[in-house]
């Protein structure tokens, strides 16, 4: 698969401590595992010319405290908590000047943020999807980006996960309904 650089975004969805360090409230081996995968990804995608844009999950302690229905801090507990090391990117991904970070604070790194008018400023229309978790942050924002006509492409084999099923059922789903799949020897930015 063949990409143009000019108009393609790598988004590295939330390779952030508390997901993918051991220490982290909400580690999962396989999400550490998608570090290296990642990384050499943003090496790839700098190197041609892409833009690179990182997410980064963030809650501040009392986002969930006035809700009706939706409270991640119920479902999975209290995790990267503003300003908290566990919701920092990990220390092998090493955002630059030129990359945009996107704080956001559901699963869908397009909702309520600036990555949609972002990536129409700068001309982007191919995402080139990886991260973690894939059924939760990966799959939303993939998913997002296909209703809003990006053409989402997850890279199956840079996602993270916390069971073999959920890896499988969110790179199906997206296949299936709204993007494509690649993996990394198969992806060119050209």
């Amino acid at each position: 698969m063949e990409l143009d650089p000019a108009q393609t975004a790598l988004v590295v969805v939330d390779m952030q401590n508390g997901f993918c360090h051991p220490d982290g409230s909400l580690y999962a081996p396989d999400s550490e595992a998608a570090i290296a995968p990642c990384a050499d990804l943003v090496d790839r995608a700098r190197e041609a010319g892409a833009t690179v844009v990182f997410t980064r999950d963030v809650h501040p302690p009392d986002q969930f405290e006035d809700t009706h229905y939706y409270d991640e801090f119920d479902r999975w507990g209290e995790h990267v908590v503003e300003d908290s090391w566990e919701a920092e990117l990990v220390d092998k991904l090493d955002p630059q000047d030129e990359d945009l970070v996107v704080v956001k604070h559901t699963y869908d790194a397009f909702y309520q943020t600036e990555l949609e008018g972002w990536l129409d400023a700068h001309g982007v229309k191919d995402l080139v999807i990886c991260g973690t978790l894939a059924n939760v942050c990966v799959l939303h924002t993939a998913s997002s980006a296909g209703l809003r006509d990006y053409r989402p492409v997850l890279v199956e084999d840079a996602v993270g996960y916390i069971e073999d099923e959920h890896r499988e059922y969110a790179l199906d789903h997206a296949e299936w309904l709204f993007g494509e799949l690649t993996e990394r020897d198969d992806l060119m930015f050209a």
